[in-house]
């Protein structure tokens, strides 16, 4: 069972069917659907992510509010092992740093409670608002994957991949 995380100014509780329409809400803004689409059902998508098998799924809240998003998966290849995140906040908490936050949060854990060396986040190569808080956490770009998603009006875009090392999450304290 997941464990509920604390940041500095969020918290990541494991979410759970009754986050549904909080979260399907978030998803609809055209700022968030924009990278986060769902379909004309926006309710279904949302409990299709929390029903995936294998990930850890929490909700963030701030100030006693659903804000966002954010979960993990891990591949337990040992030749191979690494854990990936994907993460959506709330269009009108953009830009205050809760989505950092949330993220370092969930980084210490996978880190320090399930032994990960290496992290990986893949946000579209032009989100240049989600890549700017990637790396205030510490990820560094690896190399963009060409048309690696489809976007809303049918094309492919590129998403650029980024890792962080367990030594770049030490050396910040």
């Amino acid at each position: 069972m997941d464990q509920t995380l604390s940041g500095e100014r969020v918290i990541l509780r494991p979410a759970n069917e009754g986050d549904i329409p909080a979260l399907a809400a978030i998803r609809r803004a055209p700022e968030v659907f924009r990278w986060w689409r769902g379909g004309d059902d926006m309710e279904k998508a949302v409990a299709e992510d929390l029903a995936e098998d294998g990930g850890h799924h929490y909700v963030i809240v701030h100030e006693g509010r659903t804000a966002g998003w954010i979960q993990w998966q891990a591949e337990e290849e040992p030749d191979y092992r690494h854990a990936s995140i994907d993460l959506y906040l709330a269009a009108d908490l953009h830009g205050r740093g809760l989505g950092t936050d949330a993220l370092r949060t969930l980084v210490r854990h996978i880190v320090r409670d399930h032994g990960h060396h290496r992290i990986t986040i893949d946000p579209a190569a032009d989100n240049t608002a989600a890549i700017r808080s990637y790396t205030k956490v510490g990820f560094r770009p690896v190399g963009v994957m060409r048309k690696a998603e489809r976007g809303n009006d049918g094309t492919w875009h590129d998403s650029l991949l980024m890792d962080l090392l367990a030594e770049d999450l030490a050396s910040e304290g």
